[in-house]
């Protein structure tokens, strides 16, 4: 982890297998966190509010939904809603978007991850989960292209290996984790 960059934004992809490691992850988050988290996990459209209630009974950080316009904060987690693309207008603001799928999916971890890479630059986290497709490849490949960090769940520990793999395979990342100890690793980047 490099002294000079700072920490602006964390992003966490996923799809099969995923929530399972959030329930983990979530309650041990720094409620203090200096930066806002985001998560974009495949989802199917609809009516779908018991993801976000379920996800805010094991964080200390506040959940909600993103919507059109939405302002960011620190120590804030933002999941990306069913069926819409998630999008950094600026360092501050969340645009949605419903253009069509990319890797079958919408919300895409790809067009997320690219999107955050553009605005925050060196100072973009990422982290890719469990999950069944190649989504979040190219994303990651945009973040270290901007110097952004790399994370991954370890291959071994997912539910569905293919989506950690494709990136493992493909490039080098900055840290492998293990569920159980992605938070303390994630406090870690507070205000660095």
């Amino acid at each position: 982890m490099a002294a000079n960059k700072q920490t602006e934004i964390l992003l966490i992809g996923g799809s099969a297998g995923s929530i399972s490691v959030l329930l983990k992850m979530l309650p041990d988050l720094r409620r203090d966190l200096s930066f806002p988290v985001v998560i974009v996990l495949h989802r199917k459209a609809g009516n779908e509010s018991g993801l976000e209630l379920l996800l805010n009974t094991h964080s200390n950080l506040p959940i909600m939904e993103a919507y059109d316009k939405i302002n960011i904060r620190p120590g804030t987690v933002y999941l990306a809603p069913a069926d819409y693309h998630l999008l950094f207008e600026d360092k501050e603001q969340i645009g949605l978007d419903f253009s069509e799928k990319v890797n079958y999916s919408r919300p895409s971890i790809d067009v997320a991850f690219q999107s955050a890479a553009r605005v925050f630059k060196a100072n973009t986290a990422a982290l890719l989960l469990s999950g069944a497709n190649n989504d979040g490849l190219k994303g990651m490949e945009c973040i270290a292209q901007y110097g952004g960090m790399l994370l991954l769940q370890d291959p071994a520990t997912a539910e569905v290996a293919f989506m950690p793999k494709q990136v493992l395979f493909r490039m080098n990342v900055q840290q492998i984790l293990q569920p159980e100890n992605m938070a303390r690793f994630m406090n870690q980047l507070n205000g660095n």
